[in-house]
């Protein structure tokens, strides 16, 4: 088996699904040889937030000296951004021949009557067979969906760690806080630490009471053990304390205040580290904090004219987008590209970012979940009147940059948003090398 091949079984195994629970994973890394049991890891879960906690996270680790396995969902640009070990991707190869073993034992499953696994539980299933094989010594593991009932929830962590919480995957995970909050708490273990990023009051109810009830030491972290000294796009700098341990003058380059918050959070977790064994110095931590990076959320790809990139794909993370935009860019003149999915709160999203959009231009990435661009530019309509409908995503980047580079000034702004999948396609159209700059700089 090739790459290309594992690919296609891969994506081939959509068509089974997204079924939550435990059985069939668990049956699965039964036959591989259990290889989740390897391995030490810090398990994520959360609405917004999960990939920056989980980068700084294994960051710090990384610089600490440790070989660290970091599990991610979705990827941007590559599947192989979703394992990685010391944030190298896995490789073509390895990938292939690890593809070919797990269709085996699918196949074994299969014959003695288990339903076939979903595309997520192979990959779960790949991630870790890799992580054992690496032989890592430790992983940061973040959820693909909820937490409860989610694949990666076979792990038995050393921290659990739940992210801010809001509305999101509301058809799956409940409609109130209270019930999407339950079903993230599921990653909460008898007995392990649990970290949270600051909650709203009924999140923060159900996480403390599912602690309690599991024995689980909880480590809340409130806003105002933060204390900011200096924010901008590029740049934010925080003191952090968590009882007795002081983080002073800690830097960071992922912009946005809500990356304070998530940074806290981070910290907290290798606070708990710290006290279970793990040697982790100050040097590492303010290493690890100073060089994570996240792509695609708040990042600026190109400076003149600013361009930026933002996976809002909920109403949630669309307010973070706004506020930062307004933060940041005052006064400035917001032409926004913006594709979501349907099964998102596309109206949630749409309404947050058409406040501080000059003109929208109505797009879609290239996948079935997508919402049709002139469907998408309706919904525009009832917030915005300049809205304008380009399907094709290259298509829409070449007539807005265009746009920009004969009539646009420096207080003029790109930002292309929605849903993760169109900011992945957006990123290899803005960097690819043949597509190249010049046509839009005349």
């Amino acid at each position: 088996m090739n790459y290309e091949e594992a690919l296609q079984f891969i994506h081939g195994t959509l068509k089974f699904g997204s079924k939550l629970g435990l059985q069939n994973i668990t049956e699965l890394l039964n036959r591989l040889g259990n290889p989740h049991m390897a391995f030490p890891s810090v398990h994520v879960a959360g609405t917004n937030g999960k990939g920056s906690v989980t980068a700084m996270t294994a960051n710090i680790l990384y610089k600490a000296g440790y070989k660290v396995g970091m599990f991610i969902s979705p990827y941007l640009e590559r599947f192989t951004e979703r394992i990685q070990v010391n944030f190298q991707e896995i490789p073509r190869d390895d990938l292939a021949r690890l593809t070919g073993l797990v269709k085996t034992k699918i196949g074994e499953m299969v014959r003695d009557g288990y339903h076939h696994p979903t595309e997520f539980e192979v990959v779960t299933a790949l991630g870790f067979l890799y992580f054992a094989e690496q032989k890592i010594d430790i992983a940061v593991v973040e959820v693909g969906l909820g937490g409860r009932l989610d694949a990666t929830n076979v792990i038995h962590p050393l921290v659990s760690v739940i992210t801010s919480i809001s509305y999101d995957h509301m058809d799956i995970l409940g409609n109130t806080l209270k019930e999407i909050a339950f079903e993230k708490g599921g990653i909460i273990k008898p007995g392990v630490p649990v970290v949270s990023s600051p909650q709203a009051e009924e999140a923060a109810k159900v996480l403390e009471e599912l602690a309690r009830k599991r024995n689980a030491p909880y480590y809340p972290v409130f806003a105002e053990q933060i204390r900011e000294r200096f924010s901008s796009f590029r740049e934010q700098r925080f003191d952090f304390r968590y009882g007795e341990k002081a983080y002073e003058n800690i830097g960071i380059h992922l912009p946005g205040r809500h990356q304070m918050l998530n940074a806290a959070c981070a910290l907290t977790c290798i606070t708990v580290l710290k006290e279970l064994g793990f040697g982790i110095d100050d040097s590492a931590v303010r290493s690890g904090m100073d060089t994570t990076v996240w792509p695609g959320r708040l990042e600026m790809i190109r400076e003149k004219p600013a361009v930026i990139l933002d996976g809002a794909h909920n109403p949630s993370g669309a307010q973070t987008l706004a506020d930062a935009v307004r933060l940041y860019f005052p006064g400035k003149k917001i032409h926004l590209i913006l594709g979501v999915f349907r099964d998102k709160d596309v109206d949630g999203v749409v309404k947050i970012l058409c406040s501080v959009a000059a003109e929208v231009t109505a797009t879609m990435s290239d996948g079935p979940r997508a919402t049709n661009a002139s469907e998408l530019a309706e919904i525009v309509r009832k917030y915005h009147s300049r809205v304008e409908i380009r399907p094709d995503l290259r298509e829409a980047i070449t007539a807005v940059m265009g746009r920009l580079a004969e009539e646009g000034t420096d207080d003029d702004i790109l930002v292309i948003s929605g849903s993760l999948h169109l900011i992945g396609e957006a990123r290899t159209i803005l960097l690819e090398n043949l597509y190249g700059w010049s046509q839009w700089n005349h």
